[in-house]
């Protein structure tokens, strides 16, 4: 896990100082305020092709709790962004379609069992950004997200587990602030 973290950081950080040789506004790093909440840590990319396409890759790392269920474990979110409004990206009303991989460790406090859990799924969210100071980004999204899961049981049984949102219809929302380069 140290050495994908190592990794991801690497490539944000050659990224970012590619895009500062460049001076436009073309990438957003940022992170959700509802993450600490969560007891998550996220961060997101976003990279705009033009004034009304982007693209973002979200990643966070988790180690939250579902009733005695606790999960410890990462998820990737490539999504496309459609920005609808007459302001350049990345200022705008905005959907996005998108995907979404999770795995997780598994552990019940009550039954004491162990399992591995990995899902997949996509959601459709509709958001609006702005930008400050053509530095700040705060962002607010929301929208309808489905998502499957594999749950591989080590010890004790299934349904000592519980998934809460990481399986089925949930939704996806959050409020974002960062940086424009």
């Amino acid at each position: 896990m140290k050495k994908m973290k190592v990794t991801f950081l690497t490539f944000l950080l050659a990224i970012m100082t590619l895009s500062l040789s460049a001076q436009t506004k073309s990438n957003v790093v940022k992170t959700n305020l509802f993450s600490p909440i969560l007891k998550t840590y996220w961060l997101s990319y976003e990279h705009l092709f033009n004034d009304n396409l982007g693209a973002q890759l979200g990643f966070f790392y988790t180690g939250v709790s579902v009733g005695s269920t606790n999960f410890k474990g990462y998820s990737f979110t490539p999504e496309a962004r459609f920005y609808l409004s007459e302001s350049p990206a990345p200022k705008g009303i905005y959907v996005a379609p998108g995907l979404r991989y999770s795995s997780f460790s598994l552990t019940d406090d009550i039954a004491a069992g162990k399992a591995t859990y990995s899902t997949f799924g996509g959601a459709l969210v509709v958001g609006a950004q702005t930008l400050l100071k053509e530095i700040i980004t705060i962002e607010a999204y929301l929208g309808p997200a489905y998502s499957v899961g594999t749950l591989k049981v080590d010890s004790g049984t299934a349904s000592d587990f519980d998934l809460g949102s990481f399986d089925g219809f949930g939704f996806r929302f959050g409020i974002t602030i960062g940086v424009a380069f």
